[in-house]
């Protein structure tokens, strides 16, 4: 399961203070919540879906519009921001895994908080390149990234769609944790051995997020990723039937509301 930790990030920004070249008035700040239920895989190479909150909020001053963030980012906030260029850090919440879920004496997996940082870079106005690279300073253990590239069309705030690709990438010591099948694993479920130590990335897919103001203060926020295993994560007996999947699906959808005294 994985929390969007990115919602937090506008109010982190808030929580910050002022500098001191803020004597001038500055327009007022605007924002926008949404909302809504989402599906997700139960863990990375599940093939069953849960059921989740899914929250986002974002925040904008006078007329300027929402800043673009892709449903599937972390939560992260910019240390640089220059020339479409922007680097911070970056944290997510991944869930556990649970023999329960499984259904199978596998090895479970802890509830993980990732840290690390994000880079970004705007190549055109409508193309974003986005990367991560994250540590488990606890459950998995692992490092886990990505890289997508997001081809984004707007009108404002009126409406936005993104879609993209995505590469996802891992170290041995994550791979090993969700795809490996340990001797004492093997004796216990019947399946095979597996060693997870083959190439850095283990899913490739695609991913769409897109909003829609149908008044001043309400719209609609939706969000769906497609990503397919591959090396480890497709060769693993952990990921094929019936404890698994190499088709890994999410999606999520809600109402927004915008407030602020910005809204007119």
């Amino acid at each position: 399961m994985m929390i969007r930790f990115l919602a937090l990030a506008p109010l982190l920004a808030i929580a910050l203070p002022a500098h001191a070249q803020d004597d001038e008035p500055r327009p007022p700040r605007r924002y926008r919540v949404s909302l809504g239920p989402q599906l997700t895989p139960n863990y990375p190479g599940a093939d069953k879906l849960q059921l989740t909150p899914m929250l986002d909020v974002a925040t904008a001053r006078g007329d300027d519009p929402f800043p673009f963030v892709a449903a599937d980012d972390s939560f992260g906030f910019a240390l640089i921001d220059k020339s479409g260029f922007e680097f911070g850090p970056a944290a997510n919440f991944q869930g556990s895994r649970r023999r329960s879920e499984a259904g199978a004496p596998v090895d479970e997996v802890g509830t993980t908080i990732e840290l690390g940082g994000y880079a970004q870079y705007w190549l055109a106005r409508p193309l974003r390149l986005h990367a991560e690279l994250r540590k488990g300073i606890n459950g998995h253990g692992g490092l886990i990234g990505g890289v997508g590239l997001d081809y984004v069309a707007r009108d404002g705030d009126k409406w936005v769609i993104s879609i993209g690709p995505r590469v996802s990438l891992s170290d041995a010591k994550y791979r090993r944790a969700y795809f490996e099948v340990t001797p004492a694993v093997a004796a216990r479920t019947g399946l095979p051995v597996y060693r997870a130590d083959g190439s850095a990335v283990h899913a490739l897919g695609v991913s769409s997020t897109a909003t829609w103001q149908f008044s001043r203060r309400w719209g609609l926020y939706g969000y769906t990723r497609y990503d397919r295993l591959v090396g480890d994560g497709a060769d693993s007996p952990l990921s094929r039937g019936p404890i698994g999947s190499r088709n890994q699906l999410s999606g999520g959808l809600g109402l927004s509301f915008t407030f602020g005294k910005g809204v007119r």
